[in-house]
């Protein structure tokens, strides 16, 4: 039988986490801009969700849109049918292209709409992807163009289009693009492409990556001892390294709607695990390893989403997987410091720590197979 102070450890873990699976549903995604330059025109096709601006939603350093005093708003706007958003989206425009930089050498250049694409209601519980198509004309002198996007619009990736070697950037906190030829690309060198790809995948972890930090704290719980949870991160390591890679070259393709659920199914069964086992049995790494192909199909589906740099495709993939591995080390080590390194003596840690704990990582992984399937 659970003690009684454990089942109260468990309430209060199950309220923490549901209001991070509340939050999760409307997830602050970044928005993606595909810039093409011409002699005198450019266009930018800006994949985003139109509602946070509409409704007035300051995004710098949101994790989602829950956590706005404007949250109801944005929960209404998402409610409106296609043509009664992209109605909203025009009468907000104004406000929204005043926070939109475009300057072509030292000349500013305003950007008009070509068209708004707004899909149908779908889940009102999860966020929408619109495409905005953007045009702006150019001055005859030929000089490079910069993009800024700010702060309150959230993060956002570019990527020019068009040309060999085109630009890649990922803009957080109000941030100007690097000047982009119109004739030629301007890719970022290798240094400077690592560098952004590890914050890409570093955020996807921390703090945006909730469903595979419960997975990796399911690993943290089964046992304090390094060697456990040496086995296990190295068999969840190695294996969605190898999917992270076939998916983002394209080889391997598997839908969400396959892959989200069977995630959740991932965090319920190293949960239930924890509580059923008295540590690490043989089986288990094989298991993580087969978890940690689905996690990795998880992470190539969002770097399909951002894209990665042609020029650049092995640094960019290989930056991306550093960065999630330093986050999910991150995750263990602000685990281990500040609980198991304390409590790793206590005779009572498994029955009133990591079996709780545990049991409602798997509650959460539940709810969340729930969502992904049926609900």
């Amino acid at each position: 039988m659970i003690p009684r102070t454990a089942l109260s450890r468990i309430a209060l873990a199950l309220a923490a986490l549901a209001i991070a699976v509340s939050a999760s549903a409307h997830e602050v995604q970044p928005a993606v801009a595909d810039v093409t330059l011409g002699a005198d025109r450019m266009t930018m096709d800006i994949r985003m969700t139109l509602e946070a601006p509409v409704a007035g939603v300051d995004l710098r350093g949101l994790m989602n849109t829950n956590d706005s005093e404007r949250s109801e708003d944005y929960d209404r706007l998402r409610a409106l049918d296609p043509f009664q958003m992209e109605s909203a989206f025009r009468r907000a425009w104004p406000g929204i292209r005043d926070r939109i930089t475009i300057r072509a050498g030292d000349t500013r250049v305003e950007p008009q709409i070509l068209a708004v694409e707004v899909p149908p209601i779908g889940n009102t519980e999860l966020a929408r992807l619109s495409t905005l198509r953007l045009t702006a004309a150019l001055p005859p002198d030929g000089s490079d163009v910069v993009v800024g996007w700010d702060g309150s619009l959230g993060p956002l990736v570019i990527r020019q289009m068009g040309v060999e070697d085109g630009y890649t950037g990922y803009l957080t906190n109000g941030a100007l693009s690097d000047p982009m030829p119109r004739e030629r690309g301007a890719a970022l060198g290798w240094v400077a492409t690592f560098v952004a790809y590890v914050g890409i995948g570093f955020e996807h972890i921390v703090p945006k990556g909730l469903d595979h930090i419960l997975f990796v704290l399911g690993l943290f719980f089964l046992s304090l001892r390094i060697a456990p949870l040496l086995w296990q991160v190295s068999a969840f390591t190695v294996a969605h390294t190898v999917t992270l890679a076939l998916g983002a070259l394209g080889l391997v393709t598997v839908p969400a709607s396959v892959v989200e659920p069977l995630i959740a199914a991932s965090i319920v069964y190293v949960g239930v695990e924890n509580v059923l086992s008295r540590g690490l049995t043989p089986w288990r790494p094989v298991i993580v390893f087969l978890f940690g192909l689905l996690h990795g199909l998880g992470f190539a589906s969002v770097l399909g989403d951002i894209g990665l740099d042609p020029g650049r495709f092995v640094t960019g993939l290989i930056a991306f997987n550093v960065g999630v591995e330093l986050g999910q080390l991150a995750v263990i080590a602000v685990a281990f410091f500040g609980l198991g390194y304390w409590m790793k003596d206590a005779p009572w840690y498994k029955s009133r720590v990591a079996n709780p704990a545990s049991a409602a990582i798997s509650l959460m992984g539940a709810w969340w197979f729930l969502e992904r399937t049926v609900l």
